[in-house]
C-alpha cells in the first residue's frame, strides 16, 4: 500500500526539479536571447542610491542607458525608482541629475518618485510613455533581472525588449548564486501573486 504513494511522491518531486532547474536556465541565459532594438525609450529600472549618488549597480543600469541612447536606439530617458525609509533621494532623481550632468537635455528624460518595486517601476514608467506618446521601450537592468521584468512588462501591455548591462557585479559563483535564488524567489512570487 506504501509503495503505491511512493512513486506518485517522486514523480512530483522529479517534475519541481525539473521546473526549478528550467526556470534557473531560463532566468540566467535570458540576456542572450532579447537584444535592444530602435525604440523610443528606455525604461531604467530602480536600484540603490546613496545619498545623492547611485550604487555601482544603479550606475551601471544609468551608465548602459546613456549608451543606448547616444547610439540613437532610444531619444528618451525614463528612470524610475523612489526614496527608500531613510533616504533623502529618490532613486529616479539621482539617475535624472546623473544623466542632465552627462549632457543629455532636460527634455530627453522622464522620472516618476513613487515606486518601490519592479512591478511598480513598470507600471509608472507606462503611465509616463502613455501621456507622452511613447510607444515602445528598452527595459534596462542587470543580466539576471529581466526575464521577470520582460513577463511584467508584456502582462502590463507595454511594447518592450530588454538590454542587460554589459557589466554587472554579479560575476563571481558567489555574487551570481545569491542573486539568481532571490530573482528565482520573485520570479515565483509574480507568477502566484502578479505583482
Amino acid at each position: 500500500m506504501r509503495s503505491r504513494f511512493i512513486k506518485p511522491k517522486l514523480l512530483l518531486l522529479a517534475l519541481a526539479c525539473l521546473w526549478i532547474c528550467w526556470c534557473v536556465y531560463a532566468i540566467a541565459s535570458f540576456k542572450d536571447r532579447d537584444l535592444p532594438a530602435r525604440s523610443d525609450c528606455a525604461i531604467v529600472l530602480g536600484a540603490a542610491a546613496y545619498g545623492s549618488k547611485p550604487s555601482p549597480v544603479f550606475e551601471e543600469r544609468i551608465r548602459h542607458a546613456l549608451d543606448l541612447y547616444r547610439r540613437g536606439l532610444v531619444r528618451k530617458l525614463i528612470f524610475t525608482g523612489g526614496a527608500g525609509p531613510e533616504s533623502q533621494y529618490a532613486e529616479s532623481t539621482v539617475a535624472f541629475k546623473y544623466a542632465a550632468q552627462a549632457g543629455v537635455p532636460l527634455s530627453d528624460i522622464y522620472t516618476e518618485t513613487q515606486s518601490h518595486t519592479t512591478h511598480q517601476n513598470l507600471g509608472e514608467a507606462f503611465g509616463i510613455m502613455r501621456q507622452s506618446g511613447l510607444r515602445s521601450a528598452i527595459i534596462v537592468s542587470d543580466p539576471l533581472h529581466l526575464r521577470r521584468a520582460k513577463k511584467m512588462a508584456d502582462d502590463l501591455g507595454i511594447e518592450a525588449v530588454t538590454s542587460a548591462t554589459p557589466t554587472t557585479r554579479y560575476r563571481s559563483f558567489s555574487t551570481r548564486a545569491p542573486f539568481l535564488l532571490r530573482e528565482l524567489y520573485f520570479y515565483h512570487h509574480y507568477l502566484v501573486m502578479g505583482h
